[in-house]
Order: C-alpha cells, then sequence, then structure tokens
C-alpha cells in the first residue's frame, strides 16, 4: 500500500511526514528535482521514485492524486488543510520571505514569491482542495482530510492507516513561528531561481502533467 499527501505546502506536511516513519513506513523526502522533471515532461524518474518508499508529501504528489489512484489503486490518500485559506497563505508567505524565490513555487502557483498575489494563490488552495475531495467523493476509505490546527491527530492518522493508536504528543514540525530571515539560503534560492528560470523556463509546462 502506498500513501499519498496530498496537501498543498505549508498545510502540515511536515507533520505528516514526521508521523508515517513513527507508523512504520519508508517515507520519502522532499525532492523537487522530480518536480521539475516531470513539469519539462520527463516522467522516466517517477515509477522507480514510488517503487523506493511506501509514503510521500509535499509536491508534486498533491498536482498527481489522480494519475496515482489509477496507478495504485490500493493506495490511501492524505489531504492536509489549514484552518482556513488566510491562515494558509500567511504561513506561506512567511516562509518565502524567509527563504527566496523557488522555481518549485513558481511552477506550482505561477509566482516564486506569494507576497503581491494573494488572491491567486488562496484560489489555487482553494481549489485544490474542492477538486480532491470531489474526486473521492464516496470513498472514505480512499481519503482522509485532516488539520492538525483544529485537533486532528494521532486517532484520525491511526483509524485511517488502521493502526493502533500511537500516544506519544503530535509534533508540530518545520514551523516559521519564531525563525528569521535566513539570508544565506535566500541568496542561494535567488541564484538558481533565475539559472533554472533561463536556462529551463521553455520546457516547464503545467500540460506535461496532464499527460500522465
Amino acid at each position: 500500500m502506498k500513501i499519498f499527501g496530498i496537501g498543498m505546502m505549508k498545510t502540515g506536511t511536515s507533520t505528516l511526514g514526521f508521523c508515517l516513519p513513527q507508523l512504520g513506513y519508508r517515507h520519502a523526502p522532499y525532492t523537487p528535482k522530480l518536480l521539475r522533471q516531470l513539469m519539462q515532461g520527463d516522467t522516466s524518474q517517477l515509477a522507480p521514485y514510488i517503487a523506493q518508499y511506501d509514503s510521500f508529501d509535499d509536491h508534486p504528489w498533491p498536482m498527481l492524486y489522480r494519475w496515482l489512484d489509477e496507478q495504485y489503486p490500493d493506495s490511501k490518500f492524505i489531504l492536509t488543510v489549514r484552518k482556513d485559506s488566510e491562515t494558509w497563505f500567511r504561513s506561506i508567505n512567511t516562509h518565502a520571505q524567509r527563504r527566496g524565490p523557488t522555481i518549485e513555487r513558481k511552477l506550482v502557483y505561477g509566482y516564486a514569491m506569494p507576497s503581491h498575489n494573494q488572491a491567486a494563490h488562496i484560489a489555487a488552495y482553494e481549489n485544490h482542495n474542492a477538486a480532491a475531495q470531489a474526486y473521492f467523493a464516496g470513498r472514505p476509505d480512499k481519503l482522509l482530510v485532516i488539520c492538525w490546527e483544529t485537533g486532528s491527530g494521532w486517532r484520525e492518522l491511526c483509524e485511517f492507516l488502521g493502526h493502533d493508536l500511537v500516544t506519544t504528543p503530535l509534533p508540530h514540525a518545520n514551523s516559521s513561528q519564531g525563525r528569521t530571515t535566513d539570508y544565506q539560503r535566500w541568496a542561494r534560492n535567488l541564484g538558481k531561481y533565475f539559472l533554472l528560470h533561463t536556462l529551463q523556463k521553455p520546457r516547464y509546462s503545467r500540460r506535461n502533467l496532464d499527460k500522465l
């Protein structure tokens, strides 16, 4: 069985990524290179990568849930969400301000930085959540919608995956609270963004994912 976290970034995906290994799953690390490959139409590494792990979160998986459901019929999906759209936007905007522009954010949302594009980001977030829930409607055994902020935790996760209840405290992983701007990361991300954007922009396309 494969478990795919299909929540957008900054919805508690890191917390999910901490929980799943505690339940015994081989959890895949965040691999932005795979997202860039898929956006360039290169799917050669997709199946081999999935074969190495049991569970996944963050991009590119939220963009692939229909294909994943077809290719891995025994899989389960977990949609992490925030308590409201504005909270999610503040979180992703704070994260971006601290780390700088990335080509991955540009590919997913259309913008490397969220700050002046709140409406577009919130629309993408809300549309994704609505589409995923509509797609899995009537199949509660396939999709769990979970919000750590409103009280969801080990009980919902363990029941959905068929595990005994874990009693250790639920972590709050990758929180931006109290963190300051990482200027070295900002500079690295900015340089990487301009390099990838300049050299490979013509090849990137969301349509490449629709061909899967």
